[in-house]
Order: structure tokens, then C-alpha cells, then sequence
């Protein structure tokens, strides 16, 4: 994300007409005409070019303007609720109440969602509450900055408990370690309604959905679904839209992490009024799948235009990518991303900074293509963009050849023959050993956990030494 782009925070990606309307006002007075939506459901502009006198007329206003990077939009599948697959007991007005309990402005990325549903995602926060099939009650998975791996909150969290835990792991994870040391802290601290997990979470597969267009919703009602390919949002529309749904009594709108916006409750005879005020406008509203489902930095030219050229790619050649994400991004290494595939664009070496020289790519996918899994596999180093449609091409048809075919049963540790060699993993620099028959407690990994799952950002637990440093060698157990 460009670091110089302003944020207006909207809790959980939901806005009514009437709020979003007057932030829009409050951006044209600025004397600006687009507005950016970002990954965590909020709104991002530049404010470079505006003058001393335009921002002391955004005083007048009440949105607050967050323009430095310690505060965090809350995240929530708010969005997705009613219209896809939702867990038996969650509401849309659930998430409605949880999130008003929020009275203050987290500094840790905080995700609210639902399992069922892949349209936000559940893992991408550093509080991620998951809802469980217990009515009211939701995992937490924990990863917080600096954490190489997140773990579970030992006991399920009761739904009007999230906000005053949330709060109480702010004021305390620059001190903890680990989950154990969150827990033993909360335990003594907070009074909470919690309750014993009984099974580990698990999270089914789902194709990533189509969300744009006039769809149904129940028997009377509507959903529409806009995405806007340079996500530069014209304000004038914005404000015009806003109008349409306050004079046809629609109360909401949600911003998706995926640049896109979609508005529920559309009442029948509200439609054909709503389809005309769209065409008059020349909005699109049935963008190819090929170019919907990508994830890139805001205001990154050059991801966009190397978006362009793989779609076109895509297109030319016929390719299908139904149910694949994709994600471009400028930080080689960072593994905070959602999408399926991830394009990831080197870093040239210090030594030819004053040169140009034609930047390259990393191609790397999540396990099973799944962004759930939280593991990713990388699948060509250093390729020149020309050779970036053919492995995105090859990627396509690997996911849709394992697609639908039955998952192998999860691998248990069993007990070692001490006779026979076992494949160990060395640090180069100061030769501790890996073995996935043990994991890794310090950083989180369980036993059973081979080498090649393990994530890229992992480290030697002695010396620091990245994934990259280690050897893989073989150990007889019997001489140990």
C-alpha cells in the first residue's frame, strides 16, 4: 500500500448511505474526485495537493481522518452474511452488535468472520475470531506482530466477550510470548463467559464466489455487487448512489476486501428504477472473472498494468481461472496476503540500484490452493514477467485438476524405527536441527509438521537464520 494514502476507518466495512454520503462531501471539499477502497474494508485518498484552506474546512466535518498507520480497520464477513453460505446460528445483526461494542480504535488488525463464507478473509488479521458451530462462541486465532506462527486460544470466545478481550490483548502483547502467557494474563484480569473447545476448527473448502451484478436474495429482495477495475471510485457517482438508497430506504453499504462494494436489501420494485440509474451512469456490472479476483497494492501503476497484461494473457489463450484469487505484491517475503496465487516482484540487489535493470518475480501458491491453510508453496524463483502467463497458465490447470478430489487423511507422528535413517533438516550457521517428527515449540509448529510446510518467513529458533540456511540431511536415531 502507498504509505502517503489517508484512511477514513469504517467499522467492519459497513457504512449507511447517509455516513458514506457525507464522508464523499467531505472529500470533495477537499477538492478531490476519486476515492480508493482498501483491503482492510476501508477508504484511502491521497491528500498531497490539497491546500491549507480546504483542510481546515474538513474540520467542519465529523468523519475522522486517520493518516498514520497505528490505528486498524476492524475486518467482518458482515458482507457475505445472507447472501452466500453462512454457519447455522450467525446473523448479520450479530455482527452489527459485536461491532458497536467497539469503543475504541484498535491498534492490532482484528478479523470478525465467518468460516462458511471466502469473500473476507479469515486469517489475515492478528485477533482472528472465527465462528465455531457452537451457538455464540468463536475461536481465536492469534498471530501477533513479530510472531513467525499464530496459535489458538485454548477455550472458545463468547460473542459479547470479543471486544473487552480484544481490548485486554492490547494492552499487553508488546509483554507475551505466547498464546499460554495471553491466556494465564486474561484468566486473572477478565471475567469471561468462555467455553471448552471440543474439536479443532476446521475450515471446508469453498470456491471463491461471484459477487458482482443484480442477484436474488429471498423471495422479495435483491443484492448488487460493483467492482471497479482501477479502483478509483468517481465520487460524483458515489454520492448519487447514496441518494438512490436512501430514497429507496436501503440502510447499508458494505466494502469488500476485494476493491468492491455491495449493497443488500433491494427491494423488487426498487430494481428496475436501480437498473436504470446504473445504465445511465455506463456502469459495467459483469466484469470478466478473469480480471475480478485480484488483490494488488492501492495505487501501484505498475501492479495494475502487469494485472493488465496477465489478463489479457488469460483471455487470449482462453484460460479459465473460476475460484482463483490472485495477488500482486512489491514485498518479497511478506506472507500476510489472501490470495490464492501470489505474484511477489524481487527487490533488485543494492549493487544496481542506479541501473535499469528488468525487475523479476517470485510465483508462489497456498497449499491446496486453499488461503486457509496459511501455507504457502513457492513454484518458480526469478522468472521474467514474459514468463509469468505460462506459470500462472500451468498453476490454473493444477488447481482445477486437484479440484474436487479427496484430501489425504492429515499425517500423525508416528514412532521412529531407531534403526531406520530419519530426514532431518540443518542450520548452516549454527547447525541446530529440524526435525519434523518434534516441530518447533518455540515457534509455534506442531510435531509432525514437515520442512517444506513450513512457512517461508520461519527462522532458525538459535540464530535466526532464514528457511533458506538449512540442509537437508539424514540422522540414524540410534545415535543420538
Amino acid at each position: 500500500m502507498n504509505d502517503d494514502l489517508h484512511r477514513i476507518l469504517i467499522k467492519g466495512g459497513i457504512t449507511s448511505p447517509g455516513e458514506l454520503k457525507d464522508s464523499i462531501t467531505m472529500l470533495e471539499a477537499a477538492g478531490l474526485k476519486e476515492v480508493y477502497f482498501g483491503s482492510r474494508q476501508d477508504l484511502l485518498f491521497p491528500l498531497d495537493d490539497v491546500s491549507e484552506k480546504q483542510l481546515e474546512n474538513l474540520s467542519m466535518f465529523n468523519t475522522d481522518i486517520a493518516s498514520e498507520r497505528a490505528y486498524q480497520n476492524i475486518v467482518c464477513s458482515y458482507v457475505a452474511a445472507d447472501i452466500f453460505d453462512m454457519t447455522h446460528w450467525l446473523k448479520g445483526s450479530t455482527y452489527l452488535y459485536i461491532l458497536e461494542g467497539f469503543n475504541f480504535l484498535p491498534k492490532l488488525k482484528i478479523n470478525i468472520t465467518d468460516p462458511k463464507q471466502r469473500l473476507v478473509p479469515v486469517f489475515s488479521g492478528n485477533l482472528n475470531f472465527i465462528a465455531s458451530e457452537s451457538e455464540d462462541y468463536w475461536y481465536l486465532y492469534i498471530k501477533l506482530p513479530g510472531w513467525q506462527e499464530g496459535a489458538y486460544y485454548p477455550v472458545l470466545v463468547y460473542s459479547w466477550d470479543i471486544t473487552k478481550i480484544a481490548q485486554a490483548i492490547e494492552d499487553i502483547y508488546e509483554e507475551v510470548a505466547s498464546v499460554d502467557d495471553i491466556f494465564f494474563i486474561l484468566n486473572k484480569k477478565l471475567e469471561t463467559n468462555n467455553k471448552v473447545m471440543e474439536k479443532e476448527l476446521d475450515i471446508p473448502y469453498i470456491t471463491f464466489p461471484y459477487y458482482e451484478g443484480m442477484n436474488r436474495m429471498g423471495l422479495d429482495e435483491y443484492w448488487l455487487g460493483l467492482y471497479w477495475r482501477n479502483n478509483k471510485y468517481d465520487l460524483d457517482f458515489l454520492k448519487h448512489f447514496c441518494e438512490f438508497c436512501l430514497d429507496n430506504s436501503i440502510g447499508r453499504i458494505c466494502i469488500t476486501p476485494w476493491k468492491s462494494f455491495i449493497v443488500k436489501g433491494i427491494k423488487t420494485e426498487s430494481r428496475p428504477q436501480l437498473e436504470r440509474f446504473l445504465g445511465q451512469w455506463g456502469i459495467n456490472v459483469r466484469h470478466s472473472q478473469l480480471e475480478m479476483n485480484w488483490h494488488l497494492p492501492v495505487d501501484d501503476k505498475e501492479a495494475l498494468e502487469l494485472k493488465k497484461f496477465l489478463v489479457r494473457s488469460f483471455d487470449q489463450n482462453d484460460i479459465s481461472t473460476y475460484g482463483l484469487t490472485f495477488g500482486i505484491s512489491d514485498t518479497p517475503g511478506k506472507r500476510t496476503h489472501f490470495a490464492s496465487v501470489l505474484i511477489e516482484k524481487n527487490t533488485p540487489p543494492s549493487i544496481v540500484k542506479d541501473f535499469d535493470v528488468r525487475p523479476t518475480y517470485n510465483v508462489l501458491h497456498f497449499k491446496n490452493f486453499d488461503p486457509n491453510t496459511q501455507r504457502y508453496k513457492l513454484y518458480a524463483q526469478d522468472v521474467d514477467k514474459i514468463e509469468l502467463p505460462g506459470l500462472l497458465m500451468e498453476l490454473s490447470k493444477k488447481y482445477f485438476g486437484q479440484l474436487g478430489s479427496p484430501k489425504k487423511p492429515t499425517k500423525k507422528a508416528e514412532k521412529k524405527n531407531p534403526e531406520e535413517p530419519s530426514e532431518i533438516h540443518q542450520c548452516n550457521s549454527c547447525f541446530t536441527i529440524y526435525d519434523a517428527f518434534y516441530g518447533d515449540s518455540k515457534r509455534n509448529i506442531k510435531a509432525g509438521t514437515s520442512f517444506e510446510e513450513l512457512p517461508e518467513t520461519y527462522t532458525c529458533p538459535v540464530c535466526e537464520a532464514s528457511k533458506s540456511s538449512f540442509k537437508k540431511t539424514y540422522l540414524v536415531l540410534g545415535t543420538r
